[in-house]
Formats: structure tokens, C-alpha cells, sequence
């Protein structure tokens, strides 16, 4: 005998909640294994080229992979004997918390200043003590000011602000130092104003805030998908079924993911409410079974009739929705790629148990609540089957009216989606008025910048640095990146040279130049290595003067930021050739990198998941012609959510370039199911016309038939499209804009397809009916 899951699910439904039960408790067992990961670094894997050149130019130069910058300000002014004192005393306070790099911490009491005295070189801390007299505030304006290396890296060109330079430890949790660095500054007591901002603070912080959120994001979607399971069903063993399906999905999911050693990352945190909204592809089973029971009255012969009926579409949806997760498997980044393996498996664990556990625990539901609950279930007497069904007919009588209406959509969408800007900002990964972006944007608004990117500049012959044409080259290579709006601040050992050659001939700003000498230029770089801090020099050329390290500070932290850098030293090359070779690096590099290969990686995982999906439409249906059709109005929905996006100007990120793909694995079950049961019920209308099996009509029309597919299956789609919009309907509470973006997009998308379903396709079928079927 062949061997049926339902059927034994139904004869021994204690034993497989048993092994349900068992198995998940195997699962947990991983849970205390869990680790985190939110280094954006480790989207892309250690051995593309970004990461190993990053990791070079850092070890060529002693730079640090992270630092914090702490701005202070204050309206009247910084450089006030009061305002100094708490400066001096919160430098001090950084330098001795665990994780900081205190010797390469730079602010006024630590960044070197170089002078001269008497024709001698001397290099030392700008601000050895703070300031007792104003003689000695006046002596440290004129200090700061009469430095360019100082106005807009340490100090405002209005004074108003300054900033500490805070490298941190490898390894060293930014979100945690930042913590720090806030109580401390909370001690002072001024008219001060305090900003903490920089990479590893954006990044940590988001890191912290994500799993906050999905802890509190995930029971409350949990509860919202159950209250409304249970206002649709009214029966509390059908509304724990569905929740018990997803809580077992989701703890198979996470403990595979933890057991085969991989982090929680940004993506993978997002999971429980993926699993818990893909979960509600369940509903179609408990609608027809509520529709069937009602029939026959047979509780036994209904969930038989129902998995018979429902198998089928429930069979494909599930396979199309792991192969769009599963296209992430060939993407770029990392945590994108595990995360698409992640839901792939939950999706199939969805819906083994779909023909297991539901069918046991449909066994158990008690018969007298289920005979008034089914009760309402009817087409005809339904108020909400009938306005489903009313709108599946609109489509079916008016055909050339909706596909009209939906070309001018398709125009509208393209006008929008061309307006379409990829970009990725960790700042801009939270809200306006947070913490995070308050900080950036005063500091990027009052210095130089947070964003920071290399240019590393190859001679290719040792000292070749040390040439004077070499050092004008890098100054005239500041002074054209200068131009740029998004750059605040360049820095080189040009500028050390310079300063140099200025402080040794009395400060007279004339010498604030390039020697004419190689030799000149030797001495004094030899001078200020004698004395300054290794760092200074290390952190700008490399010990044999081959390369050289020009620094960027950029206003902001879009990826494009850096693309507009490049793009000035490649014309500033073509314009001023040197034998040189000159490559961006750093922080903001990476995230250049990062940016266009998640734009690569729309467009392979969009063609991949385009394919994939309509092969499988192409199988489920047996027909190419029937997979066209039923493509169309997930088509049209994402393309109107693009349209969308371009029209309001939100930057297409990596999470809304995922969440594209995903969307043809998960909205194209609505089609699925509607063209299943729509060509169920025409076999079952007979090929002559007559009755074949259930119906008890031979006259039904194919107008009639999709108008019955829209009100019943249909009553299923739109029960399934409320559920899953109401799972990611917490996540636009978030506070930070990827998780509201999603939430957004998730919801629009579900809800829009749902009805495009039953609205254009039936107007789709009766164009094309002619040549998808033989109208009766």
C-alpha cells in the first residue's frame, strides 16, 4: 500500500505530536550555543578582495578598524577656561576605559601640535593641562587656528565645536564604549552638548537595537497572528494548531542555524516573523475545511477531502517560497546567503508539518463547536465571500477595463522605478531625531566628517614619497577632493611637510609649502618621527616611502560618497599624470563596495527568482500559458511598490533588495492557489458540459467559475494575505528604518497582490480564455 503522511497523521495523531514535540526539544538543546554578528565587514566574505585590501592598507599604515568620535559643544564657544577644564577631564576619563586605544586617542590634550623654538623642531600634545588663565585660551586659539591640521578635524572654523578621536581595541563592542563615554560626559555640568557618533557606534548599536526588537517584535506578532486566526475560526484548537506550526518551524530553523555554527546576523534576526507570516499559507487548509465540514458534516471525510483538494497548491507554494529564499544561496553577502537557506529549511519544515501536524490536530477538534462555527461558512450567506466573489466577477465582466486600468499602472510603476537611488547608510538606519543620527549630523555639520575613506598612494620605489613633486601632487590631490560638498577634511603627510617647513622659518606663512628638496623633505620627516607619537607618521606613509596614506573625512555615509571621491582623483590623475597608482580603501570604501554588490546582487537574485518561479508555475500548472498569466499580478504589484519607492525617494537598500527577491517566492502563492482551484472546479464541471463528481450544476460558465474561485479559495488568499500583512504589520512600529521598511513593503505587497488576484486575473482568464480553456 502506498503510504499517505495525512492518512497516518489522522490514525496516530498522538504519536506524531509526540515526535513534533520531541524533535523541537532536540532544537532547543542549540539555543544556549548562540552567538551574534552584526560587523557589516562580515556581509562579505574574508577573502573578497575589499576585506584583504582593507586589511593591508591597515596593517601597512597601524590604522585601527573602528573609531568613535565624541563632539563637544558649546554655543559661546569651546575655548573658554570651563568648558576646556571638562574637556581635559573627559579625555582622560576615555584614556582609561577597557577597549580604547589610548595612545592613539586624539583631542585637544593629545593630538600633537608641532612648533619651533630657537630654529629647534618641537613636537607635543596641543594641550599638555587645561587652560587656569585666559591668556593661556588665547594662547591655544591662536595654537589651533594658525594649524591647519587642526581647523575642522579638532576644532570648528567658529569655534563652537571640537571633537575627540577615539580609536577603539580589535574586538572592542562600540555600542558598549559608547555607553561608557555617555556616562561619562553625563557627570559634567555646563551649557556643553555632547555627541557620540562613528562607525562602530551606528553598527553596534543597531546591532543591540535588532535583537531588542525581534525579542519584543516576535511574541507580539505572535499574538496579533493568533487573536485574528482566532477571530476568523473561532476555535481555539484550529488557532493553536497554526501558532504551534510556527513556533516548531521557527525552533528547528534557529537551532539548525546555531547548531551548524553560524551567528545571528542583521537578517537571520529577522526569521521568527518571516517563519510565523510563511505559516499562514496554513490558512487555506483550515478555510476549506471549515467550507467541507460544513458540506458533509464528516469530520474525518473533511480533513480527507480538504488535503485532497488543498494538497496540490500548498505542495507548490511551499516549493516556490524556499526556491525564492533559497536564490539567496548564490548572492555575494554572507549573512543574506545564510539567511536564505535559513527560511528555505523553515519553509519546507512548514509544510511537512502541514500535512502532519495539522491534520492530527484537526482529530482533536471538538465536534459541537466546529458544527457552529462551520456553520457561517457559505458562499452564498457570507457577506465577505460574497464581496470576494463580487469582485472576481467585476474582473470577469469587465476584463478590457482592468487590464487597462492595470497598464496605466505598469506605465505609472516604470516612471517611478527609474527614479530608483541603491544606497546603504548604517546612519540612516535610524530615524531622524535619534540619538545616532542628532550626533552625526552635528558633528558632520561642525567638523569634518564621521565617514572616513582612504586614498593609498603607490609609488612603487622606495622615497619615492619623499619627492617634492610627489608631495604637490598629494596637495593639489586634497585641495580638488576639498571641493567636493561630501568631504570635510583631507589630511596627508603633505601637511606635516608643510607645517614643518613653516614652523623652522619663524611661522611665516610663505614656507607653508613643499621643499624644493628631496633631501630637505627627508629631514624633516626624520625629525618628526624622532618625537612624535609612532602613529603620526606611521598612520601616512609606510616605513620604506613607497606609499603614502591620504585620509578623507566625508559628511555623510552614503555608499555614493566615496563613488564621487574616486571619480575626482581619477580626473585630477587624467589632469596631473604621475606615475602612480592610487587606491580608495578604509570603512567608507567598503561600504562603496558593499552598495554595488547588493545591486548586483538585486538583479542576479531578482533574473534567478524570475526564472525559478515560473518553472515551478510552469510545473504546478502544466501549461507555460497558465504560469504567464498567473505571473502577471505579482509582477505588477512589486513593480507598483518600485514605482512607489522611486516616486517618495527612499533609497533602495540591502534590505528592500532582498526583500524584491524574496517577494516572487512568497506572494506568487496567491496565484497559485486561485489558479488551482479555479482549474479544479472547471474539471469538475465535465469537458462535455455535464456534471462530473461534486457540482451539481452542468450550466456554470467560466465568468461563474472564477467568481466561485474568488469567493471561496479566494475567501482563503485574502484570509492568508491579512495574516501574513498582520505579522509584519509591528515590524513599521520600529524604530529603526530597515525594519519599518520591510514591514512596509511586506504588508503593501501581500495586500495589493491579494486583490490584483482576484481582480486581474479573473479579468486575465476571460481575455485569454480562448486559449487556457474550452468555455463550457
Amino acid at each position: 500500500m502506498k503510504f499517505s503522511l495525512v492518512e497516518f497523521s489522522i490514525a496516530r495523531p498522538k504519536w506524531v505530536l509526540a515526535a513534533a514535540a520531541l524533535l523541537t526539544l532536540l532544537f532547543l538543546t542549540q539555543f544556549p550555543k548562540i552567538r551574534t554578528d552584526t560587523n557589516p565587514k562580515h556581509m562579505l566574505p574574508e577573502t573578497s578582495d575589499v576585506r584583504v585590501w582593507n586589511d593591508k592598507v591597515d596593517k601597512t599604515f597601524a590604522l585601527y578598524e573602528d573609531t568613535i568620535v565624541v563632539g563637544v559643544e558649546n554655543p559661546s564657544g569651546v575655548l573658554n577656561v570651563d568648558t576646556l577644564g571638562r574637556i581635559a577631564r573627559i579625555t582622560d576619563a576615555v584614556l582609561g576605559l577597557e577597549g580604547v586605544a589610548s595612545r592613539d586617542v586624539n583631542g585637544f590634550t593629545t593630538i600633537t601640535n608641532v612648533t619651533a623654538e630657537d630654529g629647534t623642531l618641537k613636537v607635543g600634545p596641543l594641550m599638555a593641562a587645561a587652560p587656569k588663565t585666559q591668556d593661556e585660551v588665547e594662547a591655544l586659539r591662536k595654537a589651533l587656528f594658525g594649524n591647519s591640521l587642526f581647523v575642522d578635524r579638532v576644532i570648528s572654523k567658529d569655534g563652537k565645536t571640537t571633537a575627540i578621536y577615539v580609536p577603539l581595541e580589535r574586538g572592542a563592542n562600540g555600542a558598549e564604549i559608547a555607553d561608557r563615554i555617555r556616562a561619562i560626559v553625563a557627570k559634567e555640568k555646563g551649557p556643553e552638548r555632547y555627541y557620540v557618533a562613528g562607525d562602530p557606534v551606528a553598527r553596534d548599536t543597531f546591532g543591540a537595537e535588532m535583537f531588542k526588537l525581534m525579542a519584543l517584535f516576535s511574541p507580539i506578532a505572535g499574538m496579533i497572528m493568533f487573536a485574528a486566526i482566532q477571530l476568523m475560526f473561532r476555535n481555539l484548537a484550529l488557532s493553536a494548531a497554526m501558532m504551534g506550526v510556527s513556533m516548531v518551524a521557527i525552533i528547528w530553523s534557529i537551532g539548525l542555524l546555531i547548531g551548524a555554527g553560524f551567528p545571528v546576523h542583521i537578517m537571520s534576526s529577522m526569521a521568527p516573523v518571516f517563519l510565523m507570516a510563511i505559516a499562514t499559507d496554513s490558512i487555506h487548509i483550515f478555510n476549506e475545511f471549515y467550507f467541507r465540514y460544513r458540506e458533509g458534516g464528516d469530520k474525518l471525510a473533511a480533513i480527507r477531502q480538504t488535503m485532497a483538494a488543498v494538497s496540490r497548491p500548498v505542495r507548490f507554494t511551499a516549493l516556490a517560497t524556499a526556491a525564492g529564499f533559497a536564490v539567496l544561496l548564490f548572492m555575494n553577502i554572507v549573512p543574506v546567503q545564510v539567511f536564505g537557506g535559513l527560511i528555505a529549511f523553515g519553509t519546507v519544515v512548514l509544510r511537512l508539518l502541514s500535512f502532519s501536524f495539522i491534520p492530527a490536530v484537526l482529530t482533536f477538534v471538538n465536534e459541537d463547536k466546529l458544527r457552529k462555527t462551520a456553520g457561517g461558512e457559505d458562499v452564498a450567506a457570507d457577506p465577505v465571500a460574497r464581496l470576494l466573489g463580487g469582485i472576481g466577477a467585476h474582473g470577469a465582466r469587465h476584463p478590457g477595463l482592468v487590464v487597462a486600468i492595470a497598464v496605466a499602472a505598469i506605465l505609472v510603476s516604470v516612471w517611478g522605478t527609474s527614479k530608483i537611488h541603491v544606497n546603504n547608510n548604517l546612519v540612516a538606519w535610524f530615524k531622524p531625531g535619534s540619538e545616532i543620527r542628532v550626533a552625526d549630523d552635528a558633528i558632520n555639520q561642525a567638523l569634518g566628517g564621521t565617514s572616513l575613506g582612504y586614498l593609498v598612494i603607490d609609488g612603487k620605489a622606495d622615497d619615492f614619497i619623499k619627492r617634492p613633486e610627489t608631495m604637490r601632487w598629494l596637495e593639489g590631490l586634497q585641495r580638488e577632493l576639498e571641493k567636493l560638498p561630501v568631504v570635510g577634511k583631507t589630511f596627508s603627510v603633505a601637511d606635516y611637510v608643510k607645517r614643518i617647513n613653516r614652523v623652522l622659518h619663524d611661522d611665516d606663512p610663505k614656507f607653508d609649502v613643499v621643499p624644493d628638496t628631496q633631501d630637505g623633505i627627508g629631514q624633516y620627516l626624520f625629525l618628526f618621527s624622532m618625537s612624535a607619537k609612532p602613529a603620526d607618521l606611521n598612520n601616512v606613509v609606510d616605513p620604506a616611502f613607497r606609499q603614502a596614506n591620504l585620509w578623507v573625512q566625508m559628511k555623510t555615509w552614503d555608499a555614493d560618497a566615496m563613488r564621487q571621491v574616486i571619480a575626482a582623483k581619477d580626473g585630477y590623475q587624467k589632469a596631473h599624470p604621475l606615475p602612480v597608482k592610487a587606491e580608495p580603501a578604509g570603512i567608507a570604501w567598503f561600504n562603496l563596495v558593499w552598495n554595488d554588490e547588493v545591486l548586483g546582487d538585486l538583479v542576479l537574485g531578482f533574473s534567478l527568482a524570475l526564472v525559478v518561479v515560473l518553472v515551478i508555475l510552469a510545473i504546478d500548472f502544466r501549461s507555460l500559458k497558465w504560469a504567464l498569466i498567473a505571473y502577471v499580478p505579482l509582477l505588477l504589484t512589486i513593480l507598483m511598490i518600485y514605482g512607489v519607492v522611486g516616486f517618495v525617494g527612499k533609497d533602495f537598500d540591502m534590505p528592500l533588495s532582498v526583500m524584491s527577491t524574496l517577494s516572487l517566492g512568497m506572494a506568487v502563492d496567491f496565484a497559485i492557489h486561485f489558479v488551482s482551484r479555479f482549474r479544479q472546479r472547471r474539471a469538475e464541471v465535465g469537458a462535455d458540459g455535464t456534471a462530473n463528481g461534486r457540482l451539481a450544476s452542468n450550466m456554470e460558465t467560466v465568468a461563474e467559475s472564477l467568481a466561485w474561485t474568488a469567493a471561496r479559495p479566494g475567501k482563503g488568499i485574502m484570509r492568508n494575505a491579512l495574516l501574513f500583512a498582520a505579522a509584519f504589520s509591528v515590524m513599521m512600529a520600529a524604530p529603526l528604518t530597515p525594519y519599518m521598511a520591510v514591514g512596509a513593503f511586506i504588508v503593501s505587497m501581500m495586500l495589493i497582490s491579494a486583490l490584483l488576484t482576484l481582480w486581474l486575473l479573473p479579468a486575465l482568464v476571460m481575455l485569454g480564455r480562448r486559449f487556457l480553456i474550452e468555455e463550457k
